[in-house]
Order: structure tokens, then sequence, then C-alpha cells
């Protein structure tokens, strides 16, 4: 099961659209301690409650509850457990109104509550990712529901809308999220740049070692897992080459040769970088640059992969990524911008 929690300013906007649904004949309510009436009647007492806290902006609380596939609740079931969700989540003395959708092909419910008790106090949104994820997880157990595998509890970047549409049709865990668990692994279980590559590849994962054209330092890191690339920062900031050689023992000059034949296996150190010692010049394709370093000129990347890159890189070369290295020169850029107008 999938909780996409989501909290918001406006009450009336969220209950228009799911009385909406109501009389579409797209939804039902299931349950609720408020008054049904109209949209704007049941703002109103929403909004009664929510003038215990005047100061408080976000005083919405919006979860849907989406079953995995092919599984099904009734609807007094659903109300069970959408009423173990709100308690577990904080919400023990608050309003609430729970509607069940039928207008997608997995059964679902949403909840909209208020996040300032009756009692005035209001209901903590701290760690509220993790605490629902923990949470689910026991609920799947007390519903007889699939559960999805622990690598859910591994994300440590936000999943997409269509990650999360494509874990509830397909029933398994989004990659992301699955990649993010196999790179913490590997960081566990090694010490060097050497181990790091070969317990990556020993999971499927390839790696991608982005290298400055001008240092021959490595810059950045990308991962190619099931056919799908993802930037080492996009999964995380633990897992960006900064916090990555924080966690290894790294030394550029010592692993430039591991992490060049992981590059370029068929070239090893041959074909991307060779010793020189003139100044920066361009000569048949390749630009020597004072450093030491001849650098090879590619064309340009046949792909864009600013964040994740769906399949299609198979029988291609594994593309250079810049992004990490574009991002860190254009922040340089505008600190630079700052100091001169001040």
């Amino acid at each position: 099961m999938i909780a996409k929690q989501i909290k918001g300013k406006d009450f009336y906007g969220l209950l228009a659209y799911n009385q909406k649904k109501v009389e579409q004949g797209e939804a039902v309510v299931l349950d609720a301690n408020i008054d049904l009436d109209s949209t704007v009647e049941m703002t109103k007492e929403f909004n009664l409650v929510r003038k215990l806290r005047p100061r408080l902006s976000k005083a919405v609380y919006h979860v849907s509850l989406n079953l995995p596939p092919n599984e099904k609740m009734s609807d007094k079931e659903f109300v069970l457990m959408g009423s173990d969700y709100l308690k577990g989540m904080g919400f023990d003395d608050n309003q609430y109104i729970m509607y069940r959708h039928n207008d997608q092909s997995h059964q679902h419910i949403h909840i909209v509550a208020n996040r300032v008790k009756l009692s005035g106090a209001l209901v903590s949104d701290s760690n509220d990712y993790e605490r629902s994820e923990r949470l689910v997880r026991k609920l799947e157990k007390k519903y007889g529901l699939s559960e999805l595998p622990d690598a859910t509890l591994e994300r440590r970047a936000a999943l997409t809308q269509k990650e999360i549409e494509k874990s509830l049709r397909t029933g398994n865990a989004p990659i992301k999220s699955i990649l993010q668990q196999q790179l913490r692994e590997a960081l566990k279980c090694s010490n060097t740049t050497e181990e790091f590559i070969h317990q990556l590849r020993s999971r499927d994962i390839r790696p991608k070692f982005n290298i400055s054209k001008t240092t021959g330092r490595v810059s950045g890191i990308s991962f190619k897992y099931e056919g799908v690339i993802y930037k080492g920062s996009s999964l995380g900031r633990k897992y960006s080459w900064n916090n990555i050689i924080k966690q290894i023992d790294y030394e550029q000059i010592r692993d430039r040769t591991v992490i060049l034949e992981n590059n370029h296996p068929e070239q090893g150190n041959k074909g991307a970088f060779a010793q020189d010692t003139g100044s920066s010049r361009n000569v048949g394709g390749e630009t020597k640059v004072a450093e030491g370093w001849t650098v090879q000129i590619s064309e340009k990347p046949k792909y864009d992969l600013g964040g994740a890159q769906k399949d299609g890189l198979e029988d291609e070369p594994f593309t250079p990524f810049k992004m990490e290295l574009e991002d860190f020169d254009q922040r340089k850029r505008r600190k630079k911008r700052k100091r001169k107008k001040k």
C-alpha cells in the first residue's frame, strides 16, 4: 500500500473536489465526524476549529491510501484501516471526512482532516513521511495486504508522481528506492574506490564518473540500473560524489586508473587521459591542458540526462554527465554577481 500525504491551506477547494466526485458517482463518503452538508457548510465547520490556531498556515491534511493492484477491501475494512491510519499519525481528536474513490483501476480512499485538534492542540508534521511509511507497513500486515519491499523505506529523495503510479500499476517497489538501498549496502561493504565499484557491478549497477576536462578531477557520479540512469545527487545528498568520498577511502591520483577503466573498460587509461606538459590547446580532437592531461573530446552526448533517463542507452556508450559540475559553476557565478552588487 502507498500513502500519499499533502498539507494545504484551503478546505473548500479540497472538499469541492471530493464532493464533485460524489455527485458524478465516482466517489462515496465512507465515514465522517462532521455534519455532511454542502461544501460551503462543511468548510465553515472545519474553519471553526481552525480558528483555534489563527497563525497556522497549513491546517488542511489530505492523504490517499492506495491498495496494490488487484487487491480489494470492503467499505467496512477501509473505514477501519483509515481510522487506524489517522490515529497512528496523531489524528485522534480531529475532524475528518473519508471518501472512497472508484475513478482508478486500483482501490483507494481519500481522507480530509483538520490538523488542529478539537482541543486546540496541533498534530505535528515532523518526520511525517518516515512515520507514515512505518505505519503503512504495520497496516499491510494487519489487513493482509501485499507488503511492498523494505526498499521503500530507504528513500532519500522524493519519488515522482510517475514513479508512484508505476509502482501501483506493477506492484513493484520504485527503481529509485531499490537503487538507494543497493547503494547504501554497497557503501557499507566498501572501504576503497575499487571495492565500491566492484560492489556496484556485483549488484548490476553501472557507475559513471564525471571527470572534469580541465582538472581531471571527478566532479560527480551517475548510476545506471535496470535501464534507468540517475545522477547521484538526484537520489539524495548521501549519494552525491562529494558525500560518497566521505564514506570511502578515495585518492584522486591513486584511483585514477580504476575510475578510467570503469568509464572506458575497453580503453583503460589510454584513450581517455594521457600525460602532457603543454599549455591548453586543441590537437586533432583532443584538448591539452596545463594541468598535465590530455582529454579526449567526444561528440555532444546524444541524451540529456539531468535526472533519470529511461531505456534507450543499452547500445550506446554511457554518456558523460556534466550537470553537477555545471551546477557548481553556476553557484560560483551567482556568488560573484552578488559580491559585485554589494
